[in-house]
């Protein structure tokens, strides 16, 4: 894969049908090298109840992901699956993910279960965590997130969606932050554990997903707003940051983000007007980053402001 490719991001909008948003958003970005390869599909799942699914992946959005992944004509689909604060089935049951997975045909696995196996890491507060070895298996890894803030990572995307979720639960406890079985060193610098987690593994694709996105509190309990935006890209570095940016944050204002740049995992968007005679890094496929801005703040504040 070329450089410019690698760091294309490929924006799109359709307020109406999310599943339309999707396949336009993956049209824009190179993915022959998915054909004949075991493909992990990584939903949010943080946790749902019937009351309030506004946190996770929604089951359409995952169902059009699948269905265009299908479509680059993979060896395998897995939906893999580990929720932070309750257990992945019930989440799954809760979303309607179990409906889609038997309907499209696909598989599903739980990475919070045992058996659990040590993974090194090579960056961050905590350079040993416990994984379930079937996530080595995957061949690409597609991070499918929410747009979202957090309290304490600034931003949820592709990259917290895959770190925070691999740390098996079943060996630290619901959720893993409590440490009720284990104790860890994550909560001591949560953000370079980010980065270790991502430079350990990489992911493949990053779609983050404004259906709904939050705002205000997160990752949990804040303002859902329907946007109808859709980012993707192979670089979740670069992903992320214009993500990062629809929601107000620069890269500088986002700790994980910066450390990586910083470590070349990848590149980051700068707005043209902030450093002059300093070219834009990334490659904006569809939508631009300026009328995604109002298409966000439009639907999430009431004006392009």
């Amino acid at each position: 894969m070329d450089s410019n490719a690698a760091l294309t991001v490929s924006i799109a909008h359709d307020p109406n049908d999310i599943a339309k948003a999707i396949n336009r958003a993956l049209l824009g970005v190179s993915l022959e090298d998915f054909k004949d390869r075991v493909v992990a599909i990584h939903p949010n799942d943080t946790t749902a109840t019937e009351k309030d699914k506004t946190a996770c992946t929604q089951a359409d959005t995952l169902r059009a992901t699948i269905q265009f992944i299908k479509g680059l004509h993979p060896k395998k689909i897995v939906v893999t699956g580990g929720a932070g604060e309750r257990r992945t089935d019930e989440v799954f049951r809760v979303m309607g993910y179990m409906e889609v997975i038997e309907a499209e045909e696909v598989e599903w696995f739980d990475h919070n279960l045992p058996p659990f196996e040590p993974v090194i890491l090579p960056f961050g507060p905590q350079r040993q965590v416990m994984v379930n070895p079937r996530i080595f298996e995957y061949e690409k890894l597609v991070s499918l997130s929410q747009l979202k803030v957090h309290s304490t990572a600034t931003v949820t995307l592709s990259i917290k969606n895959v770190a925070m979720s691999y740390p098996a639960a079943g060996f630290y406890g619901h959720p893993r932050v409590g440490q009720e079985f284990h104790p860890h060193n994550i909560l001591q610098d949560k953000q370079a554990f980010l980065v270790g987690m991502l430079m350990r593994f990489p992911i493949d694709l990053g779609i983050i997903v404004g259906h709904p996105a939050m705002i205000g509190k997160g990752p949990l309990g804040g303002k859902a707003v329907e946007t109808g935006l859709v980012l993707a890209g192979r670089n979740s570095v670069a992903v992320d940051s214009v993500g990062a940016f629809l929601l107000g944050f620069e890269t500088l204002g986002v700790q994980h983000l910066r450390q990586a740049e910083q470590l070349g995992l990848g590149a980051t968007y700068i707005p043209t007007n902030t450093r002059e005679g300093e070219p834009g890094r990334l490659k904006i496929e569809g939508v631009s980053v300026e009328e995604a801005v109002k298409i966000f703040r439009l639907a999430a504040y009431g004006e392009a402001f």
